[in-house]
């Protein structure tokens, strides 16, 4: 047989086998930027980032969930689940928001547990708090906040950049987003902004504000 032939049956070997479907996906263990997946009866350990044999990316991972790119799609994964078959893409959570008599969409949510009323606004950079709703929070934005400058349409305030460990709208829950804590009494309501927002997609329907999970 002739190297230029072996060559290419090395090829169509290598073309066949990333073609084979996978059945089966378990996820065994999480870690940060670690996923160890069972794919098929194999054991696979994948950093962020790596592909395996199968064709199966790792795109984020961390304790409590792992997001794969499974035949061009993005599914979020915790501890002991599994998929297989068909891989059937899973209905995204939407949150429908309709308009007060103010035309304001106010949503009912949580933070770190906590409910809160929000103000969906499209304008803010960020989640936004006045000090007292971050002290009812339990959030220490003193201590564990950066401090940074503010400007309102009363003029530039005192603010503290932190971090929310979670942010629930309906079905919809996000970890680690940004959030701006702003000495004084605004704004009057926690403002929902584009540091939840943006990792969403919006739509509209009719006068319903849809928010829906990306993946």
């Amino acid at each position: 047989m002739t190297k230029t032939l072996q060559g290419w049956l090395l090829v169509l070997l290598i073309l066949g086998g990333t073609a084979q479907a996978v059945e089966q996906i378990t996820v065994l263990g999480l870690f940060k930027g670690t996923a160890i997946l069972r794919i098929d009866g194999t054991q696979r350990s994948l950093k962020q980032g790596q592909t395996s044999p199968e064709g199966i990316k790792v795109i984020s991972a961390d304790s409590s969930t792992v997001v794969l790119e499974v035949d061009g799609e993005r599914k979020s994964m915790g501890l002991g689940t599994h998929i297989g078959g068909s891989f059937t893409k899973p209905k995204r959570p939407v949150v429908n928001i309709w308009p007060n008599t103010q035309g304001m969409y106010l949503q009912t949510g949580s933070i770190n547990g906590y409910t809160v009323e929000f103000l969906v606004d499209t304008g803010a950079t960020s989640i936004a708090m006045n000090a007292a709703q971050a002290r009812r929070l339990g959030i220490d934005y003193r201590l564990k906040g950066t401090p940074q400058g503010v400007e309102t349409a009363s003029g530039r305030v005192p603010a503290y950049r932190v971090y929310l460990d979670r942010v629930k709208v309906g079905a919809i829950e996000q970890r680690n987003v940004v959030a701006v804590v702003l000495e004084g009494t605004l704004p009057s309501k926690v403002l929902l902004g584009m540091s939840f927002l943006n990792r969403l997609e919006i739509k509209r329907d009719g006068a319903a504000m849809m928010l829906i999970q990306k993946w």
